[in-house]
């Protein structure tokens, strides 16, 4: 097992921490108050008391770093220090169907060397409360569940490959383009899931427990931690380009070296 670095454990901390709150709020969930912020798109008091949580317990740790939030924004703090990206309840909608299936996801950017912008992620943390399950990886040094290594799924074949995805919704994302991509996937498939939190999908696709992955139209919070995960478990992950950029989330494909491939080129002739 490698050591858990310091700032694993602090992000850990602020992570359980704050699923602690979620797991005794969706006991609750009758009595929680819910406000509309969009169409279909709906934030709770048990989410915006979650990030509260994270960050006052990432800034005490951390004064001077940033902060990228689902809820707050952006909070810049010294611009040669990293920042942490922090999405509090990834699965909200499942969370307030009274689904047990949702996350707390933060990771941590480094800024480009000589300014201008974010560089490469290089730790992430996803807990899901109700599992009390912690998946972490730090670049260079592996992907873990607890004290447990991780890799990806050995399969080569997509016929015998399980394809986590996400699906378009009211307001969000582009119905044709989807239908288009399902259409060339899923009769190459052996199932195609949708669960309704991408840290999870891309935290199991690096357990193994799905084979690849394929969805648009996210955010960098949606992500991060997973895309670092995933390839710190032995997988790719990409844009519908192939392109492999440090948080991949208005496009994301991802698997093993063979089925990255092949989804990407399965992708890329629904979208001709």
């Amino acid at each position: 097992m490698a050591a858990i670095s310091g700032l694993i454990r602090v992000m850990e901390k602020a992570a359980r921490k704050a699923g602690g709150r979620l797991r005794r709020d969706f006991g609750e969930i009758e009595h929680l108050q819910v406000s509309q912020k969009g169409p279909a798109d709906f934030v709770s008091k048990a989410d915006r008391a979650a990030e509260r949580t994270i960050y006052d317990e990432l800034v005490q740790a951390r004064p001077d770093w940033g902060f990228l939030l689902e809820e707050s924004g952006e909070i810049d703090m010294d611009p040669d220090k990293p920042r942490f990206i922090v999405d509090p309840l990834d699965g909200t909608s499942n969370f307030l169907h009274g689904i047990p299936h949702f996350a707390v996801s933060i990771a941590m950017q480094e800024p480009k060397l000589g300014g201008g912008g974010w560089g490469d992620v290089v730790a992430g943390v996803i807990y899901n409360p109700i599992t009390d399950e912690t998946f972490w990886a730090e670049k260079s040094r592996g992907a873990w569940l607890h004290d447990g290594r991780l890799r990806v799924s050995g399969r080569r074949r997509l016929s015998e490959s399980l394809i986590a995805t996400g699906m378009p919704y009211q307001g969000h994302g582009d119905f044709a383009e989807w239908s288009r991509i399902f259409g060339r996937v899923g009769p190459e498939v052996a199932g195609i899931r949708r669960f309704g939190a991408a840290s999870l999908d891309l935290a199991w696709l690096a357990a193994g427990r799905f084979d690849g992955f394929w969805e648009s139209d996210l955010s960098p919070w949606d992500t991060a931690a997973g895309c670092l995960l995933v390839r710190e478990a032995g997988g790719f992950v990409s844009d519908y380009r192939g392109r492999s950029l440090p948080i991949c989330d208005k496009q994301v494909i991802a698997g093993n070296d063979q089925l990255h491939s092949r989804l990407h080129k399965l992708v890329a002739e629904a979208l001709k």
